[in-house]
């Protein structure tokens, strides 16, 4: 009898449990259709107002961001909250330990990012024409300023609230490393390209073990601001100050080595910056070698069959769904 109520119980806690992860995923890909719908009417009304609009980067931009971050997100985090919650025991981290973070949070992202880039090359050799990413092309042609707002200040904090403090939240009772695993795979498929998945993936798993460990979602928004700020506003500022004819001159060496004579000034200030990055980057490679030992996840509450962890928590209709509309979207950019 005691056996098959142990049974019962396991069997009764398994179906609870691929419940609860289904409803998370069906709330976050409600949400995501949200954010589509939401956007595709912005650029419609725009279209409607004035056709011009759209053929600004930067108008564009403002036009579909700002309502996915005002109306959409908003929307999707009241979703979410329906779903019960846990939050993290907060604990605090010195300044000491921020900078070490972000040092190792760069490391991962640097490599991370080149490993994108390569996986994007061979299937775009492969494919016979090159994968394009979008974000880059919008990045290097937007206003500077409005860079800065969108993917500075909005992006870090609905981001972070989204898929750390709301998602880990509610999936940290079954352990710290399921819900970090979570974090870090459901914000990476939401970019809704390769080369930023493997990025994304990995600095969402950073940002998540940081939340997990501190409950503190205002350290991770601060260091995802501080990885946007670098890539997506002072780059871009150094890559328009070096112009299109460096850009240019990238795929021809000759076309470098011309550049590179007439305006060497620029050629140094940008060798000293990309230096500079390489040594952020190595310094924090060695930095997450030498504390790999010291990372450690806690159990949950809820403790999940080894066997069991994949079929309860994504084989399930909400998680399913999300995860298989993020593979696709991504597919489908692969084989424009």
């Amino acid at each position: 009898m005691e056996n098959e109520f142990a049974t019962t119980t396991a069997d009764n806690t398994l179906r609870d449990t691929k419940r609860h992860f289904s409803k998370l995923g069906l709330m976050f890909l409600l949400g995501t259709l949200m954010i589509y719908g939401v956007q595709i009417g912005a650029s419609a009304i725009a279209n409607a107002v004035d056709p011009e609009l759209m053929n600004s980067t930067a108008y564009a931009l403002l036009i579909t961001m700002i309502p996915m971050y005002a109306i959409a997100m908003p929307l999707m985090a009241l979703l979410i909250r329906t779903v019960p919650a846990v939050s993290p025991e907060k604990k605090k981290m010195t300044a000491g330990q921020w900078i070490l973070t972000f040092l190792m949070c760069y490391g991962g992202t640097y490599v991370s990012n080149y490993v994108g880039i390569i996986l994007t090359q061979v299937i775009g050799a492969i494919k016979g024409s090159p994968v394009s990413n979008n974000m880059v092309e919008v990045a290097t042609s937007s206003n500077i300023l409005v860079n800065f707002f969108i993917m500075v200040i909005c992006a870090p904090i609905a981001e972070e609230l989204l898929f750390r403090k709301l998602l880990i939240d509610r999936t940290v009772k079954y352990g710290e490393a399921t819900a970090i695993l979570f974090s870090g795979l459901m914000f990476g498929l939401f970019h809704g390209n390769l080369n930023q998945f493997v990025y994304a993936f990995v600095l969402g798993l950073f940002f998540g073990f940081i939340y997990v460990k501190t409950g503190n979602i205002r350290y991770t928004i601060l260091l995802h601001m501080l990885v946007n700020f670098l890539g997506s506003v002072v780059g871009v500022i150094i890559l328009n100050w070096l112009g299109d004819e460096f850009i240019n001159a990238l795929s021809d060496t000759s076309l470098l080595m011309t550049y590179a004579m007439d305006n060497m000034p620029k050629i140094m200030t940008y060798f000293i910056y990309i230096i500079l990055l390489l040594g952020i980057a190595i310094a924090g490679i060695v930095l997450l070698i030498v504390n790999a030992k010291k990372i450690h996840f806690q159990p949950g509450e809820v403790t999940i069959p080894k066997g069991k962890r994949f079929s309860t928590t994504v084989v399930n209709v909400g998680m399913g769904f999300y995860f298989l509309f993020w593979i696709f979207t991504i597919i489908f950019q692969l084989l424009q």
